[in-house]
């Protein structure tokens, strides 16, 4: 299975920590990932002009960092989507990648996805994760799972093994 890791944090923290076991568990098990860091690639928000659905035959006027991001959306059996919590939910930067499929209507091949969230706080989850679980059923895409990393456990051992548990078993 080819999974694309879409990590929505724009440094090297808690959530690319995550990043790095869901994929060192989905290669263990023997599937293709990689992390893509959307929160370091200049991706600009849908704009809504329709130029994708009208003279784009499905490719967005932007020309932008999400040019590097498609072709993953296109082919990946698997999505999973990655970000820390900035104000109760995933980052902007993530957001604008996720909404740029909007060219697209849904990854084409993926059947599955994933979200992968980390705060400092205990529970700040919900409105990401209803954003998630509100697109994957537009999509319909199968959510495999939610993982969540609050306070002392971002970077922990025992979170960070979970997570590669996690991915072995897909």
């Amino acid at each position: 299975m080819k999974i694309t890791i879409l990590n929505g944090s724009p440094k090297n923290g808690n959530t690319a920590a995550m990043c790095t076991a869901f994929c060192e568990g989905a290669q263990a098990a023997g599937h293709q990932a990689e992390i893509l860091h959307v929160g370091r690639m200049k991706i600009n928000g849908c704009l809504g002009c329709e130029y994708c659905h009208t003279k784009g035959e499905g490719k967005c006027i932007q020309k932008d960092d999400m040019e590097k991001v498609m072709p993953a959306y296109l082919e990946s059996d698997m999505i999973v989507l990655a970000s820390p919590i900035y104000y109760f939910d995933m980052t902007a930067q993530l957001s604008a990648a996720i909404q740029r499929v909007y060219c697209i209507g849904k990854p084409a091949k993926a059947t599955k996805a994933a979200l992968l969230l980390s705060s400092a706080s205990a529970s700040p989850y919900d409105g990401a994760i209803s954003s998630y679980k509100a697109m994957m059923a537009y999509m319909g895409i199968e959510d495999a799972g939610i993982i969540t990393a609050g306070g002392d456990e971002n970077k922990s051992e025992a979170k960070l093994e979970e997570i590669r548990n996690f991915a072995k078993s897909l």
